[in-house]
């Protein structure tokens, strides 16, 4: 007897090497599992068959609207007409869907947001009893519905139409009802959920998911949306610590707690020197010693470590010069630079000590791998 559809497992994905779609309109293909196998008679590994052919079915599905994208004039000039309503949109793109489209819809808002393009979210059934206020005359609407036909869009983008609001279509196909009540609109094309069942909205909302995303991305890409911006909107968690200038986050500073010395003393005077600085001090001072020449530049660094390995040595290391016995010419960092910058240097080289200079190459501090931890920015 063979098994229900919710028991089927995956055998290897046949719509690999389907042809993709002539039209955004024509029949779906098919990307959905099936295994006529007993659930009780299952081979070792069934399930994880049965989950890498659920994601088999929706990168196919992505890749196929993919190709009828870049594949049909008529396809591109539908997303040209969305960009350009987007870009030039003078209010907030308001994202509305029921169901599982409204909560991809609150996932596509928020990458808005933080593409520093202005967006919100109004449930549809909300907006037809009294938060139609939310939504004004410059903003754009973007209606999400796959069947194209979900009542409380259908009603909403009616009232939209009679208000005179912009609105963006995100359908099935360019002959949905929704896509005709709206300004221009987006179709996913012909697919079938890989839910076994056909039931749980699984492939359609991950392509509106994904549709979503390149058009924020399109939208800031057109509006030079940089790494700056990025951090004003969003100054927190781990994003927003990488984003923060080194400067901002410096514990030693040159002139406050942070020895910097001539390179042509030797071992013995530099530490004698860097001892009387240190006293002079209540901060807690650095472990490193940071070197320059005879104009002020960065020359090098010397280290716990480096004294540890040095008084090992035999004769009378402590007279050496220290210019022989520094790390010369240490990899650094501007003060400018991001900590992201620090991160990705102390993860590729494996070091403890970062020197900051300024624009000259002058010494103005020194990034400690402990205060890259405190923000939590260092990666394991």
């Amino acid at each position: 007897m063979p098994a229900p559809a919710c028991c089927q497992a995956p055998q290897p994905a046949e719509h690999h090497n389907a042809p993709l779609a002539s039209s955004m309109t024509t029949s779906p293909t098919s990307s959905k599992p099936h295994d006529p196998g007993s659930p009780g008679t299952e081979p070792a590994g069934t399930e994880i068959s049965f989950v890498a052919g659920i994601l088999q079915g929706e990168a196919t599905a992505l890749s196929q609207l993919a190709a009828a994208l870049s594949g049909k004039a008529e396809e591109a000039s539908h997303w040209q007409k969305a960009i350009d309503m987007i870009d030039a949109c003078k209010g907030h793109v308001v994202l509305s869907g029921m169901g599982k489209s409204g909560l991809i819809g609150a996932k596509i808002s928020a990458t808005f947001s933080s593409l520093g393009i202005p967006s919100h979210v109004v449930h549809p059934a909300d907006a037809v009893h009294g938060d139609l206020g939310a939504i004004r005359k410059d903003d754009v609407v973007m209606l999400l519905s796959h069947s194209g036909r979900t009542e409380e869009v259908i009603s909403l983008a009616t009232l939209l139409r009679a208000d005179g609001v912009q609105r963006l279509a995100v359908s099935a196909s360019h002959d949905s009802d929704l896509a005709r009540l709206c300004d221009a609109d987006l179709a996913l094309g012909p697919l079938e959920e890989v839910c076994p069942l056909s039931l749980a909205p699984t492939t359609s909302t991950t392509l509106t998911l994904a549709m979503g995303d390149a058009l924020a991305l399109a939208v800031a890409r057109r509006r030079c949306f940089n790494e700056e911006d990025f951090h004003q909107r969003h100054p927190g968690g781990s994003l927003g610590d990488g984003l923060r200038p080194i400067g901002d986050l410096l514990r030693f500073r040159v002139g406050e707690n942070l020895t910097v010395l001539q390179d042509s003393l030797t071992v013995g005077k530099a530490l004698e020197q860097a001892c009387e600085t240190g006293t002079s001090s209540t901060l807690r001072h650095s472990g490193a010693i940071i070197l320059v020449d005879d104009d002020g530049i960065l020359s090098g660094i010397f280290t716990d470590g480096d004294l540890r390995r040095l008084v090992m040595q035999p004769g009378k290391p402590l007279e050496k010069p220290i210019s022989e016995v520094m790390t010369s010419a240490p990899r650094r960092l501007t003060e400018d630079q991001q900590l992201m910058d620090a991160r990705q240097m102390v993860a590729e080289h494996r070091i403890d000590e970062i020197p900051v200079v300024d624009a000259q190459g002058r010494p103005v501090g020194m990034i400690d791998i402990q205060d890259l931890m405190s923000p939590r920015i260092v990666v394991e």
